[in-house]
């Protein structure tokens, strides 16, 4: 199968090749991760790097089966390692390897090495892996597709317009193995059913104590059928009472919904979003909002149906600011709520998300939360309307397809 370039995450590696930094890629399975790695390898050896210089070793595989503990994976390296000159280190699926993380330190004492790692659960942060790697590794976090790069990998008639491209992209989203299904509506439920079952298996039932497989259900298709409304887990509780689920007069714990829902964030199913309060200047820690990781996913769980538009288009651009990097926020005015406050080390923006400008009760309520910012950063409405006016009173107005392909 041929790989098609992901660019913005290969420049992410290329940024950070031959340095000490070890390179962990996450994210949800069959998001393209070893892929990545395929793609990266293949552009050091196009670079006049030795194919005797690189081991890449997926444990996900049967093959590497009897390499399953840092002893093991440790003698296996050090007896492939070439006899001159630095050594690759491409290992997808690490989480895989009993204590992986002792490995990874003494092959950064004993070799001359650039290691590349790919994870699928967000376990891979813990304490511990800070403290034997002491913080010299850095994160890539691996999406699906982008609207560009769905268009880039499922090439669409040339009279497509571009709202019936963003439409399908919507229906279907954005997981790369969907390319070779051709639209298929059948297939590619089969497909998502496939991965989510995966997903649900590896990363978070096989990992973590989790008993109550229908309560976690429950507490998918809820999250997945209020993304970017404010959730908290005794909103979730409530609902699971007020259905039945649990039997009669069964209350679920608190502490167990919130670790239920810390695995599903774990396993990179759902993102999670504080809110901040502007005036304040601090991180509100109740009543964060959630959205999924991919809308072709929510579609096979809810099924196509009449879905609050508005907040699927918030995913969509939440979704595409952390593939720009930025840090966000759910922002908070008095009464009023700002879709996101974003930030990265030099700047800061707010930014509200609507369907449509048209009709002055939506326009003002659209325009009132960023008209009452006191301060000069930059206000941005993303909308799918096509306005005559492209600013009002400095909010700017940018249409969403425009801003997700950057034009």
């Amino acid at each position: 199968m041929q790989l098609i370039k992901r660019e913005n995450y290969l420049k992410r590696l290329r940024d950070f090749k031959n340095t000490e930094f070890i390179k962990i890629i996450t994210g949800l399975r069959r998001v393209g991760k070893s892929s990545l790695l395929k793609l990266f390898e293949n552009e050091l050896m196009a670079g006049g790097i030795p194919q005797s210089n690189i081991i890449s070793l997926n444990f996900d595989s049967l093959q590497h089966a009897d390499l399953l503990d840092y002893q093991s994976l440790y003698a296996y390296v050090l007896s492939h390692k070439a006899a001159t000159g630095k050594m690759y280190l491409f290992l997808d699926e690490i989480q895989e390897v009993r204590e992986w993380q002792r490995a990874i330190k003494s092959f950064q004492i004993d070799l001359d090495c650039d290691i590349y790692l790919t994870g699928s659960n967000a376990w891979l942060f813990s304490s511990q892996l800070s403290t034997l790697l002491s913080g010299r590794y850095v994160e890539i976090k691996l999406l699906p597709l982008s609207f560009s790069e769905f268009l880039l990998f499922n090439p669409l008639p040339a009279t497509t317009s571009d709202e019936e491209k963003f439409q399908q992209y919507l229906r279907f989203g954005g997981m790369p193995s969907l390319r070779e299904l051709k639209f298929n509506r059948p297939r590619v439920t089969e497909t998502l059913e496939g991965i989510y079952a995966t997903v649900i298996l590896k990363d978070v039932l096989a990992r973590n104590k989790i008993t109550e497989q229908a309560t976690l259900r429950k507490i998918v298709t809820f999250l997945a059928d209020n993304i970017g409304n404010i959730t908290s887990a005794n909103a979730l509780s409530k609902v699971l009472v007020n259905e039945g689920d649990l039997g009669k007069g069964a209350k679920p714990a608190l502490k167990t919904l919130n670790y239920y829902l810390q695995t599903l964030l774990d396993a990179f199913i759902f993102y999670r979003v504080d809110r901040f309060d502007v005036k304040g200047k601090q991180i509100l820690k109740t009543l964060q909002k959630y959205y999924i990781v991919d809308l072709g996913i929510r579609n096979m769980l809810l099924g196509e149906r009449d879905l609050d538009y508005g907040h699927v288009l918030e995913n969509v651009v939440y979704l595409e600011l952390l593939r720009r990097e930025y840090k966000i926020f759910i922002g908070k005015i008095g009464e009023k709520e700002i879709d996101f406050l974003i930030e990265t080390p030099t700047e800061k923006k707010y930014i509200q998300v609507t369907e449509a400008l048209t009709g002055e009760e939506t326009r003002q309520r659209e325009l009132a939360p960023l008209l009452a910012l006191k301060d000069n950063y930059e206000k941005i409405i993303l909308t799918l309307d096509r306005p005559l006016a492209n600013s009002y009173q400095g909010i700017k107005i940018i249409n969403l397809l425009d801003w997700l392909q950057n034009k």
